[in-house]
């Protein structure tokens, strides 16, 4: 019996390994790895604008209804999305379009899906004056809160010590943006273009070959797979629902209509429903949708879900600690509600 089993091990010492799923070097060379901070638009951001930010975007003062806040729709414990279809704002009204994910947003190249606002700086003061979002009015209203409560008044002249006027509606959106930029969320993907090929393994690798043979690879490269341009929903084939002009919106060009900014595919496992108008609820269909629509391909369910195995590989690591929420500076008997404020 001994011998039997000794000469059973010796066999299969000696059958060849399977050989391992190999990924071409020129396509690794299309993507990068997160940066740990995305430097502000004046270069380095400071940990007082940092903290500050982060107290502004949990703050619901700032809305009409004292119910809302910027974490309400980019719930940053579920990777910075409400998961909803459109998000619901003041007082319960529906927005035009799916709210991106917030994590790792400062990276792109232009903010919101028409790139209406060049930064995450920018971005962040546009919510909260919008009628059916956070409806708080003008900018004034905004600073008339601000400066009701004397621990914000302290924590501005701490985060922008050069400026004369530090509370300004400007340095509003500089703070909440200096927080976004540190909402990084790395995770094996990244361990594997920084050389640990041991961070993958063979079906996830041949994902990525997959991934790049159909062309996703055409839109959804560099450091966030994507947010680099804008494209035509329905570069292919005809996109179903054409009831949003898309950038168009914007420029007021009819060569933009149905442009959209394309979407990081960070985390996109995690940050479902889909698209612009979030009314495709699975990656499954998602991934389907743009390979027919976008690139003209029909996928069999084993390409499809290849894919699907590899973009699971782009989840990251929540920063858990910077996005605990933060104690808010207490109100005042004068803080005025957004509805006295005007």
């Amino acid at each position: 019996m001994p011998k039997i089993c000794l000469g059973f091990a010796i066999a299969i010492s000696i059958l060849p390994l399977a050989a391992e799923t190999a990924v071409d070097a020129a396509s690794l060379k299309l993507f990068k790895p997160l940066p740990q901070t995305i430097p502000g638009p004046a270069g380095k951001i400071s940990e007082e604008q940092v903290s500050l930010g982060r107290m502004l975007f949990y703050d619901v003062r700032f809305s009409k209804s004292q119910k809302i806040s910027c974490n309400s729709c980019r719930d940053l414990a579920t990777y910075g999305v409400d998961h909803q279809a459109t998000s619901t704002g003041y007082p319960g009204q529906k927005g035009g379009r799916n709210a991106p994910t917030v994590s790792n947003a400062a990276g792109h190249f232009s903010q919101f899906w028409d790139g209406r606002a060049k930064d995450v700086e920018e971005q962040a003061k546009g919510p909260v004056l919008n009628p059916i979002e956070m409806a708080m009015g003008t900018n004034k209203d905004v600073l008339a809160v601000l400066k009701s409560i004397p621990e914000y008044v302290a924590a501005f002249k701490k985060a922008f010590p050069g400026d004369a006027d530090p509370m300004t509606y400007d340095n509003f959106g500089r703070a909440i943006g200096a927080f976004e930029r540190k909402l990084v969320t790395p995770g094996r993907w990244d361990k594997f273009l920084n050389g640990d090929k041991t961070a993958l393994n063979d079906a996830e690798k041949a994902g990525l070959n997959t991934f790049v043979a159909t062309g996703c690879v055409n839109c959804h490269n560099g450091a966030d797979l994507g947010a680099e341009r804008f494209q035509k929903m329905g570069a292919a084939k005809a996109w179903p629902d054409a009831s949003d002009n898309g950038r168009a919106q914007v420029t007021h060009s009819d060569s933009d209509r149905l442009m959209f900014k394309v979407p990081s595919l960070r985390n996109i496992e995690k940050t479902g429903p889909y698209f612009h108008n979030g009314k495709t609820a699975t990656l499954q269909t998602a991934i389907q949708d743009m390979a027919e629509f976008q690139l003209g391909k029909s996928l069999t369910p084993v390409q499809t879900a290849s894919i699907e195995t590899f973009l699971k590989t782009l989840i990251g690591e929540i920063p858990a600690e910077l996005v605990k929420k933060p104690a808010l500076p207490p109100s005042t008997a004068s803080t005025p509600k957004a509805s006295e404020a005007k």
